[in-house]
């Protein structure tokens, strides 16, 4: 069965899969499988083991690890059996995103710029990149990874992305400007250096800024109507604006306008 994984894994990661998470799995249940006699995939064999999860939802991920490889050996191998993926039961819901307003967006970055040490760079730093955010969709682990080097003349270069996978996210001419604007007042010495940084010149971690956002929305009156803290995650889900120098917005235009921070 470990061969038979190991083309399983190779596989999915040529198309762009990571597979870690994929890996540790199956090679547990292989393992489990093999203390049980088994070459291939059993029914009852993989519930047993897919049971041994701590919680319904781990369970269920588990059990559909099995599953997905099942789907793919079964085209060379028919011995192995298919589990029943819904076995658990569990139901992933996902969170409903607070949609941020125009105005909500406004006033998280007027507070960013409050922040201390007022004439500092940290103010801007945030400011610009809840702009970002809330404009162009990436995804915060995306934005923290952005050097200067990947602010080019085409666009933002987003490498390494969440399905291991490199794209460009155009910049509209007054995203370009201002975010030409924030690196001059940052001054950046290599192309490797981040594009959000510390006072130190090291990247933004995602605790810090997930720590100093909540901080925002608290100060900024923000408020979801589920009554959950709107999210730092949530602000991808505002792409389509663009704030303009003057300190104006401007609205969707075709295709997707993006930030430009505070210039």
């Amino acid at each position: 069965m470990l061969n038979a994984i190991e083309t399983y894994l190779a596989l999915r990661r040529a198309t762009g899969f990571a597979m870690s998470n994929a890996e540790y799995l199956l090679k547990s249940f292989a393992a489990f499988s093999a203390e049980h006699g088994q070459m291939h995939v059993q029914t009852q064999t993989a519930i047993d083991w897919a049971a041994l999860g701590p919680t319904v939802e781990q369970r269920e991920a588990r059990l559909r690890a099995v599953c997905r490889f099942v789907r793919h050996v079964q085209i060379e191998d028919a011995s192995h059996v298919l589990p029943p993926a819904s076995h658990f039961g569990a139901r992933k819901r996902r969170r409903t995103p607070h949609i941020y307003s125009t105005e909500e967006i406004d006033r998280l970055i007027e507070v960013a710029l409050r922040l201390r040490p007022k004439g500092g760079l940290r103010p801007l730093t945030h400011a610009t990149l809840i702009g970002l955010l809330s404009a162009t969709g990436l995804r915060i682990s995306e934005a923290l990874k952005l050097t200067v080097a990947d602010v080019t003349g085409d666009g933002l270069l987003i490498r390494e992305t969440k399905f291991r996978k490199t794209r460009l996210v155009p910049l509209h001419d007054t995203a370009a400007a201002g975010l030409a604007g924030y690196l001059a007042r940052r001054q950046p010495r290599a192309h490797d250096d981040p594009v959000f940084a510390d006072e130190r010149g090291r990247a933004l971690r995602y605790i810090a800024v997930k720590g100093t956002f909540d901080r925002l929305v608290n100060k900024a009156d923000v408020r979801s109507r589920t009554g959950r803290r709107p999210r730092l995650h949530d602000l991808r889900h505002n792409s389509g604006w663009r704030i303009i120098p003057n300190g104006g917005r401007e609205a969707k235009e075709r295709g997707r306008s993006l930030v430009v921070g505070s210039a």
